[in-house]
C-alpha cells in the first residue's frame, strides 16, 4: 500500500515522559470496530487513513475482541500485509491483566501471566517485539514487586521496548515508577480514563505524572460518544447507549448529562469547532497529556479528530466557561 508522503507534515508529537519517546497527540484504539466480525476492508481502511494523518500509534490489548485476541489477530494480518515495509515508523502497543483465558494463570498480573500473554500476542500480531506493553489494571493479589519485574524482564528480553500501566492510581503509579527506576527500566506511561465528564485523575496523578517523568495516554475522551453531536438530540437506535449489552448505559446519556454537553456545544461552534473536536482539545490542554486515545467506525471520524489539532489554544474566558459548565 502507498501512504501519502505528507503523513507527518500536520500531526503534532509529544514527548512521552521523561523518554525520548514521541507519540502522536492523537491515537488510535483498535478495540470496538476491530472484532471478530469487523469487515477487514473498513479496519485496514481505519488504520491507513489514521497512518496518512500522522496517527502513528496504534493500542491493543489482548482481550480485545469478542472473542478475546480477535483484535490482535486482525491488526496482525492487516500489519503484515498493508504495513509490511512500515514497521520502524508505528508504535504498537498491547496490554495484559484483564481474564483471557481460562485457569488461573489467564488474568491479573503475575510474572506467569504477563509473559505467557505477551508470548500468545505477539503470535497473533505476528510480530517480534511490541513497542509498549501495559499492565492493564492493578492487581490487590500480587505483589506489585513482581509485576514490575515481569515488565522489567520482558524489556530485557527484546520482547517490548517501552512498559506502562493502565488504570493505576497516583500513589500505586508512583510505587510502581519507583521500582522500575530501580530495576533500570523507567515506567513510560499510564493509560487512563479522563474527559470533560471524567475527572478523576486531576485529584493526583495529572499533576504527579510530571514530577514521575511518565506520560498520560487518555482514554475515552469523548466519553464514548457522549462528547459529540450523537446524542443531542436523543439516543440514536444504532447507538451503544441503546443496546442492551453495550458498555455504555442509558444512565450515562441523562438529560442533565445532554444539556451540559449541548452548553458545551455552543462554545464548540463558537470554536469554529465540533463537540468532539474542543473535548479533545480540552483533554490534551494538560502537558502532562502525551496523547489521547480514539477510537472509531469510519476513517471520516478520525479526519474530524485530527482536524481538532487545528484549533488546539483555549482562552481564559473559554475555560472558566466550561468550567462553569461542568460544575453546575
Amino acid at each position: 500500500m502507498i501512504f501519502s508522503e505528507t503523513r507527518y507534515d500536520s500531526m503534532q508529537y509529544n514527548r512521552c515522559g521523561a523518554s525520548g519517546l514521541k507519540l502522536p497527540a492523537i491515537s488510535l484504539g483498535c478495540w470496538n470496530n476491530f472484532d471478530g466480525g469487523a469487515d477487514r476492508q473498513n479496519m485496514a481502511c481505519l488504520l491507513a487513513r489514521a497512518f496518512d494523518l500522522g496517527i502513528t500509534h496504534f493500542d491493543l490489548a489482548n482481550n480485545y475482541g469478542p472473542p478475546a485476541g480477535a483484535a490482535e489477530l486482525n491488526v496482525g494480518k492487516i500489519l503484515s500485509k498493508e504495513f509490511s515495509e512500515h514497521r520502524d515508523e508505528l508504535v504498537i502497543s498491547t496490554k495484559a491483566g484483564h481474564h483471557m483465558w481460562d485457569g488461573p494463570y489467564g488474568d491479573f498480573g503475575s510474572r506467569k501471566s504477563l509473559v505467557s500473554s505477551l508470548d500468545q500476542s505477539l503470535q497473533r500480531m505476528g510480530l517480534d517485539y511490541v513497542d509498549i506493553y501495559y499492565h492493564h489494571r492493578p492487581d490487590p493479589e500480587t505483589p506489585l514487586e513482581e509485576t514490575m519485574g515481569a515488565l522489567d524482564m520482558i524489556v530485557r528480553q527484546g520482547k517490548a521496548l517501552y512498559v506502562g500501566v493502565s488504570n493505576y492510581g497516583g500513589d500505586l503509579t508512583a510505587r510502581a515508577s519507583e521500582i522500575l527506576q530501580s530495576l533500570g527500566t523507567p515506567l513510560l506511561i499510564n493509560q487512563v480514563p479522563y474527559s470533560m465528564l471524567r475527572r478523576g485523575i486531576e485529584a493526583d496523578l495529572l499533576s504527579q505524572a510530571g514530577d514521575l517523568g511518565v506520560g498520560l495516554m487518555a482514554f475515552v475522551p469523548l466519553s464514548q460518544g457522549i462528547l459529540s453531536d450523537k446524542y443531542l438530540q436523543g439516543i440514536p437506535e444504532d447507538s451503544r447507549a441503546a443496546r442492551a449489552e453495550g458498555t455504555l448505559q442509558p444512565k450515562a446519556v441523562a438529560p442533565e448529562v445532554i444539556d451540559k454537553v449541548r452548553q458545551l456545544n455552543g462554545i464548540a461552534q463558537a470554536r469554529g469547532q465540533s463537540m468532539a473536536q474542543m473535548a479533545l482539545m480540552w483533554v490534551l490542554r494538560n502537558e502532562s497529556v502525551t496523547s489521547a486515545l480514539i477510537g472509531a467506525s469510519r476513517p471520516a471520524q478520525i479526519e474530524e479528530n485530527v482536524a481538532a489539532l487545528e484549533q488546539s489554544e483555549f482562552s481564559v474566558d473559554e475555560l472558566a466557561r466550561i468550567e462553569a459548565i461542568l460544575a453546575s
